[in-house]
């Protein structure tokens, strides 16, 4: 009764785990069952533009496309090694596929260039209608003998190609996790528990998705490889303690005394990760809260099993485990710890100038919003026959513009002026599409020139205007004579076909099939061009679709659109882009300013020292500020959002050794000088620093290397190269700013106790005080009395005298 009554809070609820733990196990086992099956109820979005803030002009352009407008499926496809008489050939045989709408071909080099022939298809359907998807496969069955290449997204499914991929990397991680286990763990058996208990989070993980009711396809896809990156070393500190434990005590109780003592460090560790991760969620762009709110939810479930699950697991797996103990494959680096203490004063100065130069091209670094720019060491299929089609033919830049409806005149005046710029190769709107013998769909004409184009006669055409002009209750033209009433063709011929089809108009056969035809191709510019309060203007750009010159040159687009309207928007990929490198900015600096803050409270309440963050967090920054400074030095580019999730992550992880080392330090210099207390806080810590980080580090470079997905690649090269900066400071340099910042981490803790002299003494003597140290045994006491025997420990309060004469005090 007594030992539990000294117990305290963790000590209690750690006893309740583990003396619960076939509850614990039964709870997550029907959990496991019920998440086999709803992983699959996930909802995953695609679109990454879809994330972007509601305020940003792509956002709006993109709601009011999809409300207003029809947008065909398209299709480049180019076949190889073929005459242009083959190439017409194939054009006819094409056009007769069913849903397919429309083909362009001709003996230009926009279209036929060096045997290889490029075919623009439309289809009857928008992209993600089965109609334009089942036209699509027909066609390439059609062209399977030939050689041919495709750029669409038709069938193009990339959240499942980039599953695929991920499953791939997971197959490749499991065997180098399983490897990295065997070397560092210290009896075979271990290794099923650390298994088990991952496997349970990660299934509780991507079964709880659902949840969310959406998720992105990056978050899905990279989930659960970071998930067990970041949150392996949770099992491990506490695989590692229960190990050390059962070597004095019965596995229930090193079970318990485990668990107490890993709680308060994985709680911490755990803490700053998630608060890197937290920070993401206030980003304008989307996608970060998505993964943000998914990554956190992995860290929580992995937290939760470590602390309920894994105690029970190593209660079971207990006796095997002391069965199968075997050497120690992780050496000691002692030797290491010792060359850090020598080096403390020249390694901080030159870590210090090494920061300087990272700060500054950290700083240099290109970002990019787009995948233009990007490259990724794997390239898959679709990929490879794009980057055909584009050394042939070039890159198609594309730019919607939306303008108010209605005034046809100022938006046939508003396109030829973007046409006259040099970076403007072609501009289509109603206002400049072409109907019959020379006119305009949005041409005005009168009655008499109706007539004359249709061949009708000219009563019938009055007819058809008075008709028109009572329709649109504009009587005072009827009043004032219809000879110079002008109705663009557009309208007039909507109005005859309606008019005819209401049966108030009966017209030849000849006549009938030309107005038929009209009105299938009318109907489609419009859906495609006039909506109910916009139309559409499609640009074809020669430009890039990001950088200083393209944002310059979408600044000048606006300035003159804003001539002709007060409402306007550019929807394409230059203006999402330049819409991510606004909010990036924002986004940055919200993110650096929370994750250090986060940091900084949590290390501050973790270790009760003002100054240990401080030392703590100059580290973790100079990590991410060195893994940014390679791509400047390299000449490559960065896709943002790979800054952005590898600087949280990276956060988070490079705390989590920072901790473990720390941790261990701020203990054993109680007992023991600060120089002997580092290098054995090196040799205790690394084989957890070690595990940990080579499982983070593989992880990266695998998906960096194994994954076509520009995001996804980016993200892992990064990730993996910071892991491995992180991993070298926190062994090299930590050390190091720990030792001559000791004197600042004491004077600035919030107990500002002295550290005491390590005192040795043998004999017979007095005490009155607290101590911690040995007395033929280790003690951690308040003694009054006399002590015979051998003492050496610290005097943290009151004195011990020896017995002499004149009561000699030892200092």
């Amino acid at each position: 009764m007594k030992e539990k009554e000294n117990q305290s809070v963790i000590e209690k609820i750690s006893t309740q785990i583990v003396d619960k733990r076939n509850g614990f196990i039964l709870i997550y086992f029907l959990m496991v069952i019920f998440c086999l099956f709803s992983r699959n109820w996930v909802a995953v979005n695609n679109d990454i533009k879809a994330y972007l803030p509601d305020t940003t002009e792509t956002r709006q352009g993109l709601t009011l496309m999809e409300d207003e407008f029809t947008t065909f499926g398209t299709a480049q496809v180019m076949v190889s090694n073929i005459t242009y008489s083959k190439a017409e050939e194939l054009k006819e045989l094409i056009e007769s596929v069913d849903g397919v709408k429309s083909v362009t071909f001709d003996d230009s080099k926009d279209h036929f260039t060096r045997a290889s022939a490029l075919f623009l298809i439309t289809t009857e359907g928008e992209e993600s209608e089965e109609i334009s998807k089942q036209a699509l496969s027909d066609v390439l069955l059609l062209l399977e003998p030939f050689d041919v290449s495709l750029n669409s997204t038709i069938l193009e499914d990339s959240a499942a190609s980039l599953e695929k991929e991920i499953q791939s990397v997971m197959v490749v991680a499991v065997f180098i996790i399983l490897g990295v286990l065997l070397f560092t763990s210290k009896t075979y058996m271990e290794i099923p528990v650390l298994l088990i208990t991952f496997g349970v989070a990660a299934i509780l993980n991507m079964g709880t998705h659902f949840l969310y009711g959406e998720i992105s396809f990056v978050s899905n896809s990279i989930a659960v490889i970071l998930q067990l990156a970041l949150a392996i070393d949770y099992a491990i500190i506490l695989c590692h303690r229960f190990t050390e434990e059962r070597e004095y005590l019965p596995a229930r109780e090193a079970a318990i005394k485990a668990l107490s003592k890993a709680i308060p460090e994985i709680s911490s560790s755990s803490l700053t990760t998630i608060s890197g991760l937290m920070a993401l969620m206030f980003m304008e762009y989307g996608l970060g809260f998505d993964m943000g709110l998914v990554l956190i939810k992995a860290l929580l479930f992995s937290l939760l099993i470590v602390f309920t699950l894994m105690p029970g697991l190593l209660m079971i797996f207990s006796d095997w485990m002391d069965k199968t103990v075997h050497k120690n494959f992780v050496p000691k680096i002692t030797p290491w710890g010792k060359m850090v203490v020598k080096t403390r004063y020249i390694v901080p100065i030159l870590f210090m100038c090494v920061l300087v130069g990272a700060f500054y091209f950290s700083n240099q670094t290109n970002y990019v919003y787009g995948f233009t720019k990007l490259e990724t060491i794997k390239q898959n299929d679709s990929q490879l026959q794009k980057e055909k089609i584009e050394d042939y033919y070039g890159s198609r830049n594309i730019m919607a513009v939306l303008v108010p409806a209605g005034d046809y005149e100022k938006e046939g005046d508003f396109i030829r002026r973007m046409e006259t710029l040099d970076v403007v190769d072609q501009a289509v709107g109603l206002a400049n599409t072409e109907a019959i013998d020379g006119y305009m769909v949005t041409d005005g004409l009168n009655p008499r020139q109706f007539a004359e184009l249709t061949d009708v006669d000219i009563e019938v055409a009055n007819m058809l205007y008075s008709g028109y002009a009572v329709d649109q209750e504009t009587y005072g033209k009827l009043i004032n004579g219809l000879d110079e009433y002008s109705v663009p063709l557009l309208d007039i011929f909507m109005f005859l076909y309606d008019q005819k089809e209401a049966g108030y108009f009966t017209l030849d056969e000849e006549l009938e099939d030309e107005l038929n035809d009209m009105h299938d191709q009318l109907s489609d510019g419009m859906a495609q061009l006039k909506g109910k309060n916009y139309s559409r203007i499609l640009m074809i750009l020669d430009m890039p679709e990001e950088g200083d010159k393209a944002f310059e040159q979408l600044d000048e687009f606006h300035d003159i659109a804003y001539e002709y309207y007060d409402d306007v928007y550019f929807v394409g990929n230059i203006t999402s882009n330049n819409d991510l490198g606004t909010s990036f900015a924002k986004d940055n600096l919200i993110i650096t300013i929370l994750s250090a803050l986060f940091v900084m409270i949590i290390l501050l309440f973790t270790f009760k020292s003002a100054g240990l963050p401080v030392l703590l967090v100059l580290t973790i920054q100079g990590s991410i500020w060195m893994n940014f400074s390679f791509p400047a030095l390299q000449g490559t580019n960065i896709f943002f959002m790979s800054y952005l999730v590898v600087t949280a992550i990276q956060m988070g992880a490079t705390i989590d050794y920072a901790i473990v080392i720390t941790s261990r330090y701020m203990e054993l210099k109680r007992d023991m000088p600060i120089h002997e207390a580092m290098i054995e806080s090196l040799n205790q810590a690394f084989p957890t620093i070690i595990t940990s980080g080579t499982i983070l580090a593989s992880s990266g470079i695998l998906i960096g290397f194994l994954s076509s997905d520009y995001a996804v690649s980016s993200i892992g090269i990064c990730l993996g190269r910071g892991t491995i900066i992180s991993l070298i400071l926190v062994m090299g340099v930590l050390p190091q700013t720990l030792l001559l910042g000791d004197y600042m981490i004491e004077k600035s803790a919030f107990t500002l106790k002295r550290r005491g002299i390590i005192q040795s003494h043998t004999g017979s003597m007095k005490m009155n005080g607290k101590m911690q140290g040995y007395i033929s045994g280790y003690v951690d006491a308040e003694i009054k009395g006399t002590i015979r025997g051998d003492v050496k420990g610290m005097i943290e309060m009151g004195s011990v005298e020896k017995e002499v004469k004149n009561h000699e005090k030892i200092q």
